[in-house]
């Protein structure tokens, strides 16, 4: 018998965020309890959950805003409670206005650059896909919610991270606000960042490739479709719910 040919095999993707058994604990309070999951490139995984949940704890975590009780959470390889390196992949958008509010647009993007240590010229290119052009001489302070969360997601970017964390990355903005944050995301995709999206309206299911549903602090993870017939039947069962829970 001749022998066959075979090409090298591929290697198998690598998650760029993996969360393995992670807990906090709050006092007595048990926050997030034994969440698992792992994030690819390309992917965005969406974090909802009723009022409470834990979605903005679970963010934070990733971020390395706030600290955990145990479990584990890599970033590219990189331990996030050993180093910080994680930090230079990743980007934040928080659900609370964060940037510096005395400075106007403009400056916040020179400074959050100088402070991520990303040269000035990702600026130009952000500004103009998020339509920033007409404030950047304009305090942050004045900004409409709309306006200041595109700045936020520039922001976010200019490091060109790996991996996007976002809390509330879209909530009652104006119409070409949130046009031009799902278009500048979904580029951002497309070139394989990853997301982790926390949302609190089902409507954005269907933007997520799968849904993390946090209940009494532990992640139950769906298609987009199952996640959205389950909230279907909480509706059914709970009139009292409405289609959004605030976190």
């Amino acid at each position: 018998m001749g022998e066959t040919e075979q090409g090298p095999k591929e290697a198998p993707v690598q998650p760029l965020l993996r969360v393995a058994s992670l807990q906090q604990r709050i006092g007595r309070r048990a926050v997030l309890r034994n969440v698992s999951f792992e994030v690819f490139p390309g992917e965005c995984f969406g974090i909802f959950g009723l009022a409470g949940s834990g979605k903005t704890a679970l963010i934070h975590i990733l971020a390395g805003v706030d600290r955990f009780t145990s479990g584990s959470v890599e970033i590219l390889g990189h331990d996030i409670g050993k180093t910080e390196k994680f930090k230079q992949y990743t980007g934040l958008v928080t659900q609370k206005r964060s940037l510096f509010q005395d400075l106007t647009a403009g400056e916040n993007l020179d400074f959050i650059a100088a402070l991520k240590n990303a040269g000035r010229e990702a600026i130009p290119p952000l500004v103009e896909r998020l339509a920033l052009e007409d404030y950047l001489k304009t305090p942050v302070s004045r900004l409409e919610a709309g306006v200041y969360q595109r700045l936020s997601l520039a922001c976010a970017l200019l490091n060109e991270p790996r991996l996007l964390l976002a809390d509330e990355l879209i909530t009652g903005f104006d119409l070409n606000s949130r046009r031009l944050i799902l278009d500048e995301l979904a580029g951002y995709l497309e070139r394989g960042g990853a997301c982790v999206w926390s949302f609190s309206s089902m409507e954005f299911a269907g933007l997520m490739s799968r849904v993390g549903w946090l209940e009494n602090g532990e992640i139950t993870v769906y298609s987009p479709q199952a996640a959205g017939e389950k909230w279907n039947e909480l509706e059914r069962s709970s009139s009292p719910l409405s289609g959004e829970a605030h976190a």
